[in-house]
């Protein structure tokens, strides 16, 4: 039975967590609102920079049009605010961490930490993916099949949110290697499993890639391929950190 004081000394820690959440939150948001701070002067020139994979792949005269009265304005800063957000995402995984880390185990703090690394990092390199090979071929495919007398000019809006899409898409799916290194520490599947189930996840796959791409072939194999080889690499970096069953245990079970 709980007495008094350790009902008070309950309460007090509970309120120095909820104190320690509040400080962190804060902190979060302050970096994050001076990041979109900070980028808001650039928020066209952004923009401009967005629009270049498309604006390279249109016919001469092609341009991209404003349909609604304030979508000149409030694009670019939806489009800084994105950025800011990407730009932060190590700070605001620091306070992430600084919060729950007092609570881990020394082995739950080494895994940790080089799986937030890696997801950050994948994603980046997701996004980068997207923009610098993906779009230009799926815009280079919807150049070529627009139907001759149709002018291909596409709303401001609707074209950030196209490619915000796919970024978030892209840099969801480079996760692939840290999601499966998860389900392996959870003892969800085992390494061999993954091996095991290797034709059904690229058919799983093919099926996303059709999915959340534009139906075109290319940029379908430009997420597919990628992703079945992030795939084996999941299986290869679980295989490097799996729990070993000891060697007597191993011995007995053959015995």
């Amino acid at each position: 039975m709980l007495s008094a004081d350790d009902g008070d000394g309950a309460q007090g820690r509970l309120l120095d967590h909820l104190v320690e959440l509040r400080s962190r939150l804060l902190r979060a948001v302050i970096g994050l609102l001076i990041a979109f701070v900070a980028l808001l002067p650039f928020a066209n020139r952004l923009y401009g920079w967005l629009a270049q994979p498309l604006l390279e792949k249109l016919p001469k005269g092609g341009q991209l049009i404003a349909i609604e009265v304030a979508s000149p304005f409030f694009a670019p800063i939806k489009l800084a605010f994105f950025v800011a957000l990407v730009a932060a995402m190590p700070w605001l995984l620091y306070q992430v961490w600084a919060f729950v880390a007092p609570g881990l185990y020394r082995r739950e703090k080494k895994l940790a930490l080089p799986l937030l690394a890696s997801a950050l990092l994948l994603f980046y390199v997701g996004c980068a993916f997207a923009f610098f090979i993906v779009l230009p071929s799926v815009f280079a495919f919807l150049a070529q099949v627009t139907p001759s007398g149709v002018a291909m000019m596409t709303d401001i809006n609707a074209y950030l949110d196209f490619v915000l899409v796919i970024f978030l898409a892209f840099g969801a799916s480079f996760e692939l290697p840290v999601a499966l290194v998860i389900l392996v520490l959870l003892g969800w599947v085992t390494p061999a499993q993954l091996r095991e189930w290797r034709g059904y996840a690229i058919v799983g796959i093919f099926v996303i890639a059709a999915i959340i791409t534009p139906p075109d072939v290319v940029s379908q194999l430009l997420l597919a391929i990628p992703m079945m080889l992030l795939y084996e690499a999941g299986i290869l970096a679980a295989r490097m950190i799996a729990p070993r069953e000891p060697a007597d245990s191993v011995d007995a079970d053959h015995g």
